[in-house]
């Protein structure tokens, strides 16, 4: 007698099938956005791995510092897109390094400014990325590049709401 496959390894029936108006993954807006934007992080963060000896994280951090500091550490995971965990993490290593500079504020928050070290090392960083940036851009048109920029606008502002709403 043949031993029967318990309920949890026979495969899961498909829950429809795939109508016309539906799109496979590969072809979903957010899938296709990812993946691009994943593509671009991934070269930039060998670059400047290689050319500046920071992870894409150490970038973003030494980037926004360099835009408007002073940020706190909230602040600065915010904008980021990192947790607060992973934002700690990463500013303790470029304090560390002699790079992010951490002092009180008031109550008991820290801002976080980089060091003459740091703000060397930034423009340098920005200045591959302004060139990465142009890199990308000269594939587009004028009007193809006004075009993205505001669909780019809409579809950020409308992805801040659906992110909203799903928190609720």
């Amino acid at each position: 007698m043949k031993p029967t496959p318990s309920a949890s390894s026979d495969p899961a029936p498909p829950e429809r099938t795939a109508s016309a108006d539906q799109l496979p993954i590969h072809e979903l807006l957010s899938y296709r956005l990812s993946r691009v934007a994943n593509a671009m992080s991934r070269s930039a963060a060998l670059r400047y791995r290689r050319e500046f000896d920071v992870s894409l994280g150490e970038w973003r951090t030494i980037a926004l510092l360099g835009a408007d500091a002073p940020l706190t550490l909230n602040k600065l995971a915010r904008l980021a897109a990192l947790d607060k965990a992973q934002m700690s993490r990463v500013v303790a290593k470029l304090s560390e390094r002699g790079l992010v500079l951490r002092e009180l504020g008031a109550g008991r928050t820290t801002q976080l400014t980089l060091t003459r070290k740091g703000a060397a090392l930034y423009r340098g960083l920005i200045d591959a990325a302004n060139e990465r940036d142009q890199a990308f851009l000269v594939c587009l048109t004028e009007q193809e590049r006004q075009v993205l920029d505001t669909a780019l606008d809409k579809l950020g502002t409308l992805a801040r709401a659906l992110e909203r709403a799903e928190e609720r």
